[in-house]
């Protein structure tokens, strides 16, 4: 019997992210409270992983400099200590650059999106 893509994507998210729950995905894809938003230098801000990968996608290389560099990694403290999504946060740590990044976010959105249900 043939696989429906739903099923398809479970199964590749499973493989990827053992052990995230429904609502561990749910957690990590909800906006986190006001006070806890990111700032960004560029005025921007963001409550949400959705939104992150959005403003890493859109922001120019200069903003992902200031915010990601060889002595911070600002974007993957605030995914790790506010987001808890210490996974993905690890994932940031690695990113080459802004692009890489907003891959990286987007990816792991469409991951947890699909196991949240």
């Amino acid at each position: 019997m043939a696989k429906t893509k739903k099923e398809t994507v479970k199964r590749a998210g499973a493989a990827r992210a053992p052990g995230i729950t429904k609502i561990q995905a749910r957690k990590f894809l909800a906006p986190v409270p006001e006070q806890y938003a990111f700032w960004c230098i560029d005025g921007n801000k963001f409550r949400d992983l959705r939104e992150l990968g959005g403003a890493l996608a859109g922001m120019s290389d200069q903003t992902f400099a200031y915010h990601c560099n060889d002595i911070k990694n600002d974007f993957s403290n605030w995914v790790r200590d506010v987001v808890g999504d210490k996974n993905l946060a690890q994932d940031l740590e690695s990113a080459t650059g802004r692009e890489q990044a907003a891959r990286i976010v987007q990816e792991r959105c469409y991951l947890l999106v699909s196991k949240a249900g």
